[in-house]
């Protein structure tokens, strides 16, 4: 029973409380809100197994509350509480999707038979709908893992697809954003149209206007025709904006404009065109900050982020490092035409160790590097690393440990050749970096560098700052 979260909505404290004390009581876990408000907060962050909600409350009424369960979390049952008062409109509840109704005055027996009967009518819907736990869907076989941190996110996906809300991805580099918006895109009454993808962070400001909204031929300097922006390429299926928050303050007034009348007026153009398409936009950084520092519209922000999605770290998916692992030993293998059986257990705890700041997307290209470079049926320590290219000796590997100033890295190359410090200079570099948090200025300083040599080292590895700032 510990496994079964209950969240009570209700105004008032006291049977707020009660309520609480007895769903506890019985082996429950029980969380409260004491408005609609921070109910959908809470929705919004948490998955519940039911919701107990009051029908009258101020602000946002119970039925609010409901309607935006069945958006948030629409597998969720829910009960109304009501007064004898308002009976009538409790049974108008049900008709939108609430499991029952109990009037009050109540007893803790009869709210522990009506929930009960919900979770056992939940169990039986869920054995009906999902009966294999997992990627089951549409568009889920692109995803590897089982662990309980992703069962989440499909979980999410499975309750955003069928519904048109706008969806917000969060998550660091690497965690397979774009893979998600595909995953809703496919499972979605949308999914016999277009399904199109545009990186903000790859297009200057006035290129990325002219790709959303379109252009009027001879509108500026190089539009020598008129071209169809991607909202109206997407009419009728799902327009996927990767890193929103690289847009500009001007764009986002447009965009703005867009998701309130849905509607596009093209550059050099009068006449707005109407559009009908689901949003899906991802981001690697914290709106809410960028809203704090004055660098994203607070008001678009309320308006990308109706349903979020927030994707785990690799090294937070508790179980799913040798799935991949066997995932990518067997694609690479097979594109690339050799025999490789997997990997020594050496290897895979120096994996397991690992902490893999680009996820699952670093271990992608460390397992596509070793399966190039191995000669062994089984990957081995030294095939994950960047091995010298001499031919007088063995392939070597970096078994030092990296260093925390930039004299300690002298002295890392003249113990090895330049070719084999490539991974340990690379590392140096990121670890100065994290423990400043990737503040520049603050790393150089740490290991005792100017800065202008930080940022040309930087720039020699092709680690990019910007995509881990705050």
């Amino acid at each position: 029973m510990s496994g079964v979260k209950v969240l009570v909505v209700d105004d008032e404290d006291v049977i707020r409380r009660g309520i609480c004390r007895v769903m506890e009581g019985r082996g429950y876990q029980a969380e409260a809100a004491e408005s609609g408000y921070g109910a959908v907060e809470k929705l919004q962050k948490t998955p519940f197994s039911i919701v107990i909600t009051d029908l009258k409350m101020p602000g946002m009424d119970g039925i609010e509350v409901l309607k935006a369960i069945k958006i948030l979390q629409p597998e969720v049952p829910v009960i109304i509480i009501t007064g004898y008062s308002t009976v009538d409109t409790a049974v108008e509840a049900m008709k939108n999707g609430a499991f029952d109704y109990i009037a009050k005055p109540f007893t803790p027996d009869q709210m522990i038979e009506m929930v009960e009967k919900a979770l056992e009518q939940k169990t039986v819907q869920m054995q009906r709908t999902h009966p294999v736990v997992g990627p089951s869907l549409n568009g889920f076989e692109i995803f590897v893992g089982e662990s309980e941190a992703m069962q989440r996110v499909y979980a999410r996906i499975r309750q955003v697809a069928p519904t048109d809300s706008t969806v917000l991805i969060t998550g660091q580099s690497g965690t397979g954003k774009e893979l998600v918006a595909k995953a809703i895109h496919k499972n979605s009454l949308r999914c016999n149209k277009s399904f199109v993808a545009v990186d903000c962070t790859s297009l200057v400001e006035n290129l990325l206007e002219s790709e959303l909204f379109g252009h009027v031929k001879g509108s500026f300097t190089g539009a020598v025709q008129t071209k169809m922006g991607l909202f109206k390429v997407a009419d009728g299926g799902t327009l996927f904006l990767d890193e929103i928050s690289n847009i500009s303050l001007a764009t986002q007034g447009k965009l703005l404009r867009v998701l309130q009348e849905f509607k596009i007026t093209p550059i050099g153009g009068t006449k707005p065109i109407p559009v009908d398409i689901r949003l899906i936009t991802a981001t690697n950084r914290d709106l809410n900050d960028m809203v704090n520092e004055g660098l994203f519209r607070q008001d678009l922000f309320f308006r990308l982020n109706i349903i979020p999605v927030n994707l785990p770290l690799l090294v937070d998916r508790e179980g799913d490092l040798p799935l991949f692992v066997d995932h990518f030993l067997k694609k690479f293998s097979e594109e690339i035409g050799k025999e490789i059986h997997g990997m020594s257990p050496a290897a895979m705890s120096i994996l397991e160790r690992h902490p893999f700041a680009g996820n699952v997307r670093e271990l992608e290209n460390i397992i596509e590097r070793a399966v190039v470079l191995t000669r062994n049926k089984l990957i081995q320590p030294e095939d994950l690393e960047i091995m010298s290219t001499s031919d007088d000796g063995p392939p070597e590997i970096i078994t030092e440990s990296v260093p925390h100033s930039v004299e300690g890295l002298k002295e890392v190359k003249r113990e090895v050749r330049e070719k084999a410090v490539g991974p340990v200079e690379r590392a140096f570099l990121i670890q100065a970096l994290e423990r400043n948090h990737w503040v520049v200025t603050q790393a150089a300083k740490d290991v005792g560098m100017l800065r202008p040599n930080f940022q040309a080292m930087l720039k020699k590895h092709s680690i990019s700052v910007r995509d881990h700032s705050e």
